[in-house]
C-alpha cells in the first residue's frame, strides 16, 4: 500500500511515516519543507515531498498514485493570513476532496479530542469544524480524535519538566483541577498505522488517550516527585494565562498559546463512548514511562 502522509516531517507525522515504513508500506513524507527534515533513512526511508496543503494545486500531485491519505498537519499559532480556519478547515476539505477525487480508498484525518463547531474558542471549534468538511468531502474518511500527545521534543510535557525542574514558583492553570489523558505520541502513530493495515470496518471515529487520568496538578505533582524537585504550586486564573499568552505568541517558538490554554479550560479525556487503542490493539505507554523518555533525551534545564 502507498501512503501519502501530509505534516510527514512534524510531531505525530514523522512517527507514522517511521512506524508504516517498518510495516513495509510505501510512504511518501508531505510537507512544506519535506527535505529539511530527515525522516527514516536507507532502504526504509520515505519519498519526501514538497507540496503546500494550503496550496490547493500542489495536493493533487503529491497524492497521485496513493492508496491512503494521512492528514497529521496541525497549526497552533495563527499569524497573517494563517489561519485555524484555513488550515483545519479550508485546506482539510481541499485535502479530502482531492482524495476523493483520486479514488484513494482510506482517508485518516487526525483530530482532537473535544473537538466541537459550536466552541467559543477558535481552535477547538476550527478542529469541530475541519471533521464535518473532511466528512462532507470524503464521507467515508477515519476521524482519529487524540488527547494531548507527549513524547520527547513535544510542545506539552517536555515544557513541564523543564520549568518543574528549573522554578522554585510553579503557576497552575486555574486551580489545576482539568482532567487530562496524556497520551504517548508513538501510540498515536501505531494506531493511525493498523487503521491502514486492517481498517476496523463500520467505525469511523476513535478517540485516543494514555492509560492514566490525571489532573493537572497530579501531573505537576508526579514529575516533581521524579525529579525530587519541591515547587510551590500557585493557582493562576485562566485570564491572566490568556494575556501572557497573547504576548508569548510573538515569539518564533512561544512556550504556550491561547489555543492551548483554552483546551486546558475544559478535561481533555476520551468520552469512553468510541473505540480507541484498545481496540486496535496498541497497549499505551503509561506517563511515567514517557517522563522518563524526555528524561533520558537530555532536555536541558536552562534557557
Amino acid at each position: 500500500m502507498k501512503v501519502a502522509v501530509f505534516g510527514g516531517t512534524g510531531f505525530l507525522g514523522r512517527r507514522i511515516v517511521e512506524r508504516l515504513l517498518d510495516k513495509g508500506f510505501e510512504v511518501r513524507a508531505v510537507s512544506r519543507r519535506a527535505r529539511r527534515a530527515a525522516v527514516g533513512s536507507g532502504a526504509k526511508a520515505p519519498d519526501q515531498v514538497n507540496a503546500d496543503i494550503l496550496d490547493r494545486s500542489a495536493i493533487g500531485p503529491a497524492i497521485a498514485g496513493s492508496d491512503a491519505v494521512v492528514n497529521a498537519v496541525r497549526l497552533y499559532v495563527e499569524h497573517g493570513g494563517l489561519t485555524f480556519e484555513r488550515m483545519h478547515v479550508t485546506a482539510a476539505a481541499d485535502l479530502a476532496s482531492a482524495a476523493r477525487q483520486a479514488r484513494v480508498a482510506r482517508l485518516v484525518h487526525i483530530s482532537g479530542i473535544g473537538a466541537d463547531p459550536r466552541s467559543a474558542s477558535r481552535y477547538i471549534k476550527a478542529r469541530g469544524r475541519g471533521e464535518d468538511a473532511v466528512r462532507n468531502s470524503f464521507p467515508d474518511s477515519i476521524i482519529l480524535r487524540s488527547a494531548v500527545m507527549v513524547g520527547p521534543d513535544d510542545a506539552f510535557l517536555t515544557t513541564l519538566v523543564r520549568l518543574i525542574r528549573l522554578l522554585p514558583v510553579y503557576p497552575l492553570f486555574g486551580q489545576g483541577a482539568t482532567r487530562l489523558q496524556p497520551v504517548y505520541v508513538g501510540d498515536v502513530a501505531e494506531a493511525v498505522s493498523r487503521l491502514l493495515a486492517d481498517p476496523i470496518q463500520d467505525v469511523s471515529t476513535f478517540e485516543v488517550g494514555g492509560p492514566r487520568i490525571l489532573r493537572y496538578r497530579e501531573l505537576v505533582r508526579e514529575i516533581a516527585r521524579r525529579f525530587g524537585a519541591h515547587p510551590i504550586l500557585v493557582p493562576m486564573p485562566f485570564a491572566a494565562w490568556s494575556a501572557l499568552a497573547g504576548v508569548a505568541e510573538f515569539l518564533p517558538t512561544p512556550p504556550f498559546t491561547r489555543n492551548q490554554i483554552d483546551i486546558m479550560r475544559q478535561d481533555n479525556v476520551t468520552t469512553g463512548g468510541m473505540p480507541g487503542l484498545q481496540e486496535l490493539g496498541v497497549e499505551p505507554l503509561d506517563i511515567e514511562q514517557v517522563i522518563g523518555m524526555i528524561e533520558g533525551s537530555g532536555i536541558k534545564t536552562t534557557t
